[in-house]
């Protein structure tokens, strides 16, 4: 069975979505609840995060790459929790112009498909009654997404709750809690958003903090009671191809990010795991069948990766004879270079020409629809793919056969191709700068 669900939002980034989400996670574990986390569209830091704090696997719902029965088999790993969170991302209603799969990507369509009721964070810092006046807005926006209520943030004296609350009551809008403004606890962040989970050394602290704080100031019992959801049997995942039975997989500090789906699909379709760390200079496993390098931060690790011999020496003989495949930083790595911030050159593998720099930042940033030109691991030509780009790499020099036309979402093609490169021994290596999410429906 599913439980029950809200989910977590906002009208914007930046205003509090995460610190509550994590705080709720912490707060409810601490209180014995088993919390199933979500996070709506394509972000791949938050994930991590609910894990840490939920003690359950997170998992990533997106209404523009994901048709209707993907969405409801990740929402089956829901099964024997107390309660679901789902953050979402970006405002509540933001998408793309065009829809795909089976919305338009904002975090709106989850909670209408999955009947969740929405709990909103406001920024209240530099008004007061005037914030009834959005959250009224967001009550009546779309007549299938339903307002819980809403978690004041960063108030600044109790007098100015007092304020905003007046203004709730004035709409009939329930407020949860008020969260007074304490930037101790916010967490640490770069380009690309939060820094990752596995950096935060002092992570359980965090989380403990959060949870502390959000229980002395939000009603926890009375959200908990707010939760609803139309979903209470869920088909099984649907099938994800793996792209081979043993898959080398580098994990570390530069390639830690892989949607958290992809994974378990490879598993739940008897693929084994093999995950070996670049920055350690360990080579992918002689036993696997296919090598695959998720994104990450190789800039920030760059001088590393070019020192690691034994990685670049067994990457470059692994693809010789079996296909090895990189998205974003992992396609970056594979490359021939990397200029990074300061203006130094750094070698890579060399497996394909690729040449990018981060000494003048140039911002690539979402949705991507795949039409192969050649086959990639899991996945074979003419096969049509979705996903998410998200870097500020400038591309140098893209000299490689063009592994697919790669369109954004308003089907404007865009000019990073990807890249497709075959060996006499047999093997191949390809590259893409966007992150797969699933098969085109």
């Amino acid at each position: 069975m599913i439980p029950p669900g809200l989910l977590i939002s906002a009208p914007s980034s930046g205003t509090g979505k995460t610190t509550l989400m994590l705080g709720l996670l912490s707060a409810l574990r601490a209180q014995g609840v088993e919390v199933q986390p979500f996070k709506s569209g394509p972000d791949y830091i938050d994930p991590a995060f609910h894990t840490a704090a939920s003690g359950r696997a997170s998992f990533n719902l997106d209404s523009w790459s994901m048709d209707r029965q993907r969405i409801d088999g990740l929402i089956g790993n829901a099964a024997g929790a107390e309660l679901v969170l789902a953050e979402g991302s970006m405002g509540l209603f933001d998408g793309v112009a065009i829809p795909g799969a089976s919305g338009n990507g904002a975090s709106a369509d989850i909670a209408a498909m999955m009947g969740w009721p929405v709990v909103l964070v406001l920024d209240v810092s530099g008004a007061a009654q005037s914030v009834a006046a959005t959250a009224l807005g967001f009550k009546l926006m779309r007549p299938d997404v339903t307002l819980a209520g809403v978690v004041l943030n960063r108030v600044a004296s109790p007098r100015h709750e007092t304020l905003v609350r007046v203004g709730m009551e004035q709409v009939g809008v329930k407020v949860f809690g008020a969260l007074p403004r304490r930037k101790e606890i916010e967490m640490p962040e770069r380009h690309l958003g939060l820094v990752q989970a596995g950096e935060q050394k002092n992570l359980p602290q965090i989380l403990d903090d959060m949870g502390s704080f959000v229980a002395e100031h939000v009603d926890l019992q009375a959200l908990r009671a707010a939760a609803s959801g139309t979903l209470r049997n869920a088909p099984p995942p649907a099938q994800i191809s793996p792209p081979g039975r043993r898959i080398a997989l580098a994990q570390d500090d530069a390639f830690a990010f892989v949607y958290p789906h992809q994974i378990a699909g490879w598993r739940a379709a008897g693929a084994e795991v093999l995950p070996f760390s670049p920055l350690a200079d360990q080579a992918p496993d002689e036993n696997a069948d296919v090598c695959w390098l998720p994104g990450g931060y190789p800039e920030l690790h760059a001088g590393k990766l070019a020192a690691a011999g034994t990685f670049r020496d067994g990457l470059r003989a692994f693809a010789q004879t079996r296909p090895v495949h990189g998205e974003c930083g992992g396609y970056m790595a594979m490359g021939a270079g990397i200029v990074d911030a300061d203006g130094t050159r750094h070698e890579m593998a060399g497996l394909l020409g690729l040449e990018t720099s981060f000494a003048k930042r140039k911002m690539h940033l979402g949705y991507r629809k795949a039409d192969l030109n050649a086959p990639i691991p899991g996945h074979p030509a003419k096969a049509a793919l979705r996903g998410h780009e998200f870097h500020y790499a400038s591309i140098i020099s893209e000299p490689d056969t063009p592994l697919a036309r790669i369109t954004d979402s308003n089907d404007l093609e865009v000019p990073e191709t990807g890249s497709f490169r075959r060996f006499e021994g047999g093997g191949q290596a390809t590259g893409t700068f966007f992150h797969l999410i699933a098969e085109a429906p």
